[in-house]
């Protein structure tokens, strides 16, 4: 197997006292397509926003590419252009068009020359059937688009893995599929990605891993095929029940 991009070892978080996330421990491998799966409440979007520092952690240690990573705001700013996080709520600059939006972390933060970075945004959104919507505002797009321009924009900073938190949450049913068939691509390029998801199907078609979290805890780490053809806890074989899977 690659060598594991990611390690966590022993994670707690928690706000005052209560304990979000309990002596969470895993890997992720290169080209490893991991899904995260569990109950709303069960800690998903907390874990995943610690692996690029959007939470802080009480205990334990993460290490990324070989480094042990040392949290503070320094660490955090020079990694996330290593780690590419998409949101449920895109979080584009409604005052600037789609490609300024593209162009602006590429940059402002990795200070690649615009001549350089601009051509390669027209790539990427010609790639996902949006070129023609480079100069148009985010007010402009429907859901869908609007959240394939936010994956463009993590994929502009060539980052060496992506989470995904939900990014299909908010979309409207008919705008999911093309959203999701973007991720697909990814995965299909070998791209490193952890997906807290609701979309069943597409966590057993694409991912390699599911870890399921219940309350806090990771109670299987498991391949896709063995945890959706026998779930290995009643907590998960119930999940799957409430999801009609």
């Amino acid at each position: 197997m690659a060598e594991a991009l990611l390690s966590v070892r022993h994670l707690e978080k928690a706000y005052q006292k209560n304990v979000i996330l309990k002596d969470i421990s895993f890997d992720v491998h290169k080209g490893e397509v991991v899904a995260l799966l569990g109950r709303s409440g069960s800690g998903k979007s907390t874990l995943i926003r610690t692996l690029n520092g959007l939470e802080p952690f009480q205990k334990g240690e993460l290490t990324f590419a070989g480094q042990t990573i040392v949290p503070n705001a320094a660490t955090w700013l020079q990694l996330r252009q290593k780690i590419g996080m998409v949101f449920q709520s895109y979080d584009l600059f409604p005052n600037l068009t789609v490609l300024d939006n593209i162009c602006l972390a590429p940059t402002k933060v990795a200070k690649r020359p615009r001549a350089q970075v601009a051509p390669e945004a027209k790539e990427l959104l010609a790639s996902v059937g949006l070129a023609e919507f480079a100069q148009r505002y985010p007010r402009q797009l429907s859901g869908g688009q609007k959240q394939r321009v936010a994956i463009v924009r993590a994929l502009a900073m060539h980052p060496e893995m992506m989470l995904f938190d939900e990014v299909t949450a908010s979309l409207d049913p008919e705008m999911v599929r093309g959203v999701l068939d973007m991720m697909v691509d990814l995965a299909k390029q070998d791209m490193t990605m952890i997906v807290v998801t609701h979309e069943m199907n597409f966590a057993r078609q694409v991912a390699d891993r599911i870890l399921f979290l219940d309350d806090g805890l990771i109670t299987a780490d498991t391949t896709a095929e063995a945890f959706f053809t026998a779930p290995p806890t009643a907590s998960a074989k119930e999940f799957l029940a409430s999801m009609n899977f």
